[in-house]
């Protein structure tokens, strides 16, 4: 190898106060590993001896403990996009500490390239496999590896030994061209591949080669409850009889699914419900579910950003590699959740929403419309185009005190038009067709928790002014405003509204 090979603190010296970064990873796989352990116990050594630092970072997605999670910790972490899942990282960001813009994860490679956000200073790129002239086969999530590695003044790769060898053959690396010139991206299957298994890297860009060993460390999904179990047994139900009906063609479309533990769940579902043919994915993550449905033959192939599977799963995958190579297939995320394909495909999505209101706009991101969460990841731009979109969530939480059907979201990511069905344990919210009244009666009915359909009922009595929309404005986020004052959204009492 012609690369010098550097240990993770020569790596770390290359970055400085203010840095921007850009960082291979998406959902945890492929993210960096060791170098960013260096970069915080340099930013820990110089914020001791009363020094700034703190460096920008973009990514795929989230990251892990070894990234987002270290980093935080060492508060290092000047600005950070698109999406993050870390505690530590929340943290920082819910106090400012840390400043976090969200962004559709399909924009934030182009938007990178357009030069909205700057110049990229310095980047980190884990792979599996690397050539002298910079060929190089990346890691399990590809995120927007193809535009950091273009825009990148320097760049650092991560030798991952444990991957190494393994994944030649499973990527699928495609940069469409910029306005003006740009065409349609010649995906038409799920299967289809448009671009190259390698991604080439510019050689003098490439300052050393760092090596690791590490698996992602995803965390195994928590076993599924009774209301998980509904609300997968839900959306299953809702997709067998949209394909007896003939609201979905018999051979069935690709779907796509969200990350967590519902998400988890509506696959496991999707194992039984034989009524569903066969079907394939076009989706950002492939969880161990679907891991599973492949090797069942319920899944037939999985056009995905990344493999979000835990480290058993991950082992299994690389120890059967040349299996998964013939039904999977691994693509930047401008590219998976590309809206022109998902349109084209017919993509049915799956997601998760912390709330819903009952007129059907979708909190996903924001705790009481305040406090960050997670970010919208690409479920925007798997909703907006969907030939179906769906969101599911629990009907109720903490024993009860929070409903998460309420009058009004506290913040919205996804507006009434882009929402066709809500699933909560409880059932099935069909809002295709219906204005916000027979949309709120919908889900009301359907989807709220029976201790609570009185007080929402009673809310959409409350608005004496009339409107399509029926809110009472100075009530309409009391649901909210009770859990904050007593911690109990059942002690609404709306007669202080009337």
């Amino acid at each position: 190898m012609k690369f010098p090979i550097l240990t993770p603190e020569e790596a770390a010296e290359l970055f400085f106060h203010d840095a921007k970064c850009g960082f291979s990873g998406f959902t945890a796989p492929g993210s960096p590993k060791v170098v960013t352990q260096a970069i915080a116990a340099k930013a820990e050594k110089l914020h001791a001896e009363g020094q700034p630092f703190k460096i920008n970072i973009i990514t795929g997605a989230s990251t892990s403990d070894n990234c987002d999670g270290i980093l935080a910790r060492a508060n290092a972490i000047g600005k950070r996009t698109p999406y993050q899942n870390h505690p530590d990282l929340r943290k920082r960001i819910n106090t400012h500490d840390a400043h976090y813009f969200d962004l559709h994860l399909s924009e934030a490679a182009q938007k990178l390239r357009y030069g909205f956000f700057g110049d990229l200073d310095l980047a980190i790129i884990e792979v599996s496999d690397i050539q002298d002239d910079g060929t190089a086969v990346v890691g399990t999530g590809v995120g927007n590896v193809p535009t950091i590695a273009r825009m990148a003044k320097k760049i650092i790769i991560e030798l991952n030994e444990k991957l190494r060898h393994a994944l030649h053959g499973l990527h699928d690396i495609y940069l469409p061209l910029d306005p003006p010139n740009r065409g349609e991206i010649p995906i038409f299957k799920v299967s289809d591949r448009i671009g190259s298994p390698v991604l080439k890297i510019d050689p003098e860009k490439i300052v050393g080669v760092v090596m690791s060993d590490h698996y992602e460390g995803v965390k195994a999904f928590t076993p599924l409850d009774e209301t998980t179990k509904m609300i997968g047994a839900n959306v299953c139900r809702f997709l067998i009889e949209e394909l007896r009906r003939g609201g979905i063609p018999k051979s069935f479309l690709p779907l796509q699914s969200g990350v967590g533990n519902v998400a988890n769940a509506v696959l496991y579902g999707l194992a039984d419900a034989k009524e569903i043919p066969p079907f394939e994915m076009y989706t950002e993550v492939i969880q161990d579910a679907v891991i599973d449905l492949m090797k069942q033959g319920r899944c037939k192939f999985g056009s995905t950003c990344s493999l979000t599977v835990s480290n058993d799963v991950e082992d299994e995958v690389i120890s059967n590699i040349e299996f998964f190579k013939e039904h999977v297939v691994l693509r930047p995320s401008e590219i998976s959740n590309n809206p022109e394909v998902i349109r084209r495909l017919g993509v049915i999505s799956m997601n998760t929403a912390l709330e819903a209101d009952i007129f059907g706009n979708i909190n996903s991101t924001h705790v009481t419309g305040t406090r960050m969460m997670n970010g919208i990841g690409g479920s925007g731009d798997f909703t907006r185009n969907a030939y179906i979109s769906i969101f599911s969530c629990p009907s109720i939480t903490k024993e009860g005190k929070i409903s998460n059907i309420v009058p009004m979201v506290s913040h919205v990511d996804h507006t009434e038009h882009s929402v066709d069905i809500i699933v909560t344990d409880q059932g099935i919210a069909d809002l295709r067709g219906l204005d916000p009244v027979e949309r709120a009666h919908e889900i009301i009915n359907n989807c709220a928790h029976p201790i609570y359909r009185e007080l929402l009922n009673d809310y959409l009595k409350l608005s004496t002014r009339g409107g399509q929309t029926p809110h009472t404005l100075h009530a309409a986020l009391a649901f909210h405003t009770e859990f904050l004052s007593s911690g109990d959204m059942r002690n609404v009492d709306w007669s202080k509204f009337a």
